[in-house]
């Protein structure tokens, strides 16, 4: 009764409607063996490809600047795998691709309005804080031909405790090591090799190292 009322309370603060998403936390324990709390504009195609032992929330978290009408698309069409709770904020765009893995580790959340497209692989490590308006991409989908053109790798790896500022967008073959701090709006591509660096600019860069953040 205690964890209903919890809930509850938290439905009624971010304007989720607390019925449906009992109903569906329900429907998917039930058929699909998930904890999923969604809200009411969730639309989640693939649910079977998403391997969680622990509970997953997507738009129930309050945020002062989303809108109940707003709408969360979850195309998971190959793997996504999250290894403890984890919470994606209202407005979120995910397209994961038929053969493309994204992994997501223990603790850490998602902010509303990011975009997630896939085709490869995305590695996210363990208490990564992703702000508002962020975007993931790992494909070109188109290629431009040119003399000595290099073939690149496209999965992204994020490590431990990173965070990522509002506006960020990172591309394929991106590295990003554990501790390190993406400035908002920052254009993300390449391989970092310093820890607990602040990284910013368009491109990219290393602005400061040896930095702590909380």
């Amino acid at each position: 009764m205690r964890q209903l009322l919890i809930l509850y309370e938290k439905c009624k603060k971010s304007d989720s409607y607390f019925i449906l998403v009992l109903l569906r936390f329900i429907l998917h324990k039930i058929f699909h063996k998930k904890t999923l709390l969604l809200h009411q504009n969730v639309k989640l195609k693939g649910v079977k490809n998403i391997d969680a032992r622990e509970r997953i929330e997507v738009g129930i978290e309050y945020n002062g600047f989303i809108h109940k009408t707003d709408k969360t698309f979850l195309h998971i069409n190959g793997k996504l795998i999250i290894k403890g709770k984890y919470s994606i904020g209202r407005g979120c765009r995910f397209d994961i691709g038929e053969n493309a893995i994204v992994t997501i580790g223990n603790g850490g959340y998602m902010n509303c309005n990011i975009n997630l497209i896939i085709m490869h692989k995305l590695t996210i490590g363990d208490n990564c804080v992703i702000s508002w308006n962020c975007q993931f991409l790992d494909e070109d989908f188109h290629e431009i031909a040119y003399a000595e053109r290099r073939k690149r790798e496209n999965s992204i790896r994020i490590g431990n405790n990173v965070w990522i500022g509002c506006g960020v967008k990172i591309y394929k073959g991106t590295v990003i090591p554990n501790g390190c701090v993406i400035a908002s709006d920052s254009i993300v591509k390449g391989v970092f090799h310093v820890e607990n660096s602040l990284i910013g600019g368009i491109p990219a860069k290393v602005i400061k190292e040896g930095i702590t953040w909380k």
